[in-house]
């Protein structure tokens, strides 16, 4: 059924007018588009000042009508810009450069931006990946050279909370290292093997790894592999076979130095010198993290910024306290980083607080932020310092990096006990 509407003619329900006659002024008011194109943008203005039409309009139109080539176009901005202080201008929906996550820009602050950026015409308009993009590679912290240690630093990374960062500490702190100069070997200890991932390294089931080391006694370089993907960074993989080593070991003489003695034959090849030995424990207080804690002098303990993270700190540092007691007189817990950390909480602050109190000469500076990227790196078989280096979790893991390489770590080594367990302990309710 059709229905007659000044001069058009309209479907039920839609309101669409199909052309019988000339146009009317009024599709112009009710927002119709012209269906041949004959007005032009003055007629629609026009058209809804004289609704009716007619000889009014015409004589409207002769008196004011602006010749055609007499206007002058307004310069209009696209919606997917957005202009930037100081005259520069960026396509915010442009894809970004490789290795530059909109994370990252958009957390960029300006005043970098601007200094880092050189001097551009003020009419010209870059674009996101052509400028900003730059400017955020040269604020960002290149891998700098860092200073060796005199003797190789041996470090486990261990908390027996799951979850916590762990794993993603010691591959990215080791691949910044790597990248500063360093010569960085990861042994991972951990049955799921996800350092081994991190640093793309497949490890099926069968393939010599830490397991052959501990059981058979297999020299630890023979295990060794190089990293695809940072130069100077080696990785000793795991492999399944790794979960029953623990049940395995029982019955061995010294079941607690085997993993120390690898280390020590391994430091003694002057051709196979590692400045960096860091050892990923996996999340228990088994044989396995007793066999790190013997074997390195240093403990890095990763805490994330949550309630649960300071009751396990409390039973992690008794442990320690008791294979430094019995096993180990020279371990001492020498770093504490603070992961996960999510500044919009009033948690993530305190725990933060709290851990920093405790452990004021421990706790690095820098906290690692909560960050999709660094999750997705080890997907891709890489660390996100090669994954996205310009992600806010690598820029804090290469901050971290620096202030570990340079910390003085020998400060701490004579003292009897550098931190206090039981405070926090009754804190965090682990004394009850």
């Amino acid at each position: 059924m059709l229905a007659m509407t000044h001069g058009h003619v309209t479907t039920p329900g839609l309101g669409w007018p199909t052309e019988l006659d000339p146009p009317s002024p009024m599709s112009a008011r009710l927002g119709w588009p012209e269906l041949d194109g004959s007005m032009s943008p003055q007629d629609r203005a026009e058209a809804s000042v004289f609704p009716s039409g007619g000889d009014a309009l015409n004589r409207e139109r002769s008196k004011h009508r602006v010749p055609t080539e007499q206007v002058q176009p307004k310069e209009q901005v696209q919606p997917s810009e957005q202009v930037w202080p100081g005259g520069q201008a960026a396509h915010r929906n442009a894809a970004p450069d490789a290795g530059v996550s909109r994370e990252t820009l958009a957390a960029m602050d300006q005043s970098d931006i601007d200094q880092a950026l050189p001097d551009r015409d003020p009419d010209e308009v870059p674009t996101m990946t052509a400028s900003i993009s730059d400017a955020a590679r040269r604020v960002a912290p290149g891998a700098s050279p860092l200073p060796t240690p005199a003797s190789p630093r041996v470090l486990t990374v261990a908390n027996q909370k799951g979850g916590v960062g762990k794993t993603t500490t010691a591959v990215n702190l080791a691949a910044a290292l790597a990248q500063a100069g360093a010569r960085v070997l990861v042994i991972d200890l951990d049955p799921q093997g996800n350092a081994s991932t991190a640093l793309g390294i497949d490890h099926p089931a069968g393939l010599r790894s830490v397991y052959d080391v501990l059981i058979d006694g297999v020299p630890l370089r023979e295990v060794i592999l190089d990293c695809p993907t940072v130069a100077g960074l080696h990785c000793a993989p795991s492999t399944i076979d790794l979960a029953g080593a623990e049940i395995e070991l029982v019955a061995v003489v010294a079941r607690e130095n085997r993993l120390v003695r690898a280390v020590e034959s391994l430091q003694a090849d002057p051709d196979a010198r590692y400045d960096y030995i860091f050892i990923d424990c996996p999340p228990s207080l088994g044989l396995l993290t007793v066999n790190a804690f013997v074997a390195a002098a240093e403990v890095l303990i990763p805490i994330q910024c949550e309630y649960y993270a300071l009751e396990g700190l409390s039973q992690l540092l008794k442990n320690v306290d008791m294979v430094r007691t019995h096993l180990n007189p020279a371990l001492r817990v020498s770093t504490i980083l603070l992961t996960m950390f999510d500044g919009r909480t009033r948690l993530a602050s305190q725990v933060a607080d709290d851990v920093r109190a405790h452990f004021p000469d421990q706790t690095l500076r820098t906290t690692i932020p909560r960050s999709v990227r660094v999750s997705e790196a080890p997907s891709f078989g890489e660390t996100v310092m090669t994954y996205d280096p310009l992600n806010s979790g690598a820029l804090a893991y290469r901050a971290a990096a620096a202030q570990l390489a340079l910390h003085d770590s020998s400060e701490h080594r004579d003292s009897p006990r550098s931190v206090a367990a039981e405070p926090l302990a009754r804190q965090a309710g682990g004394d009850r």
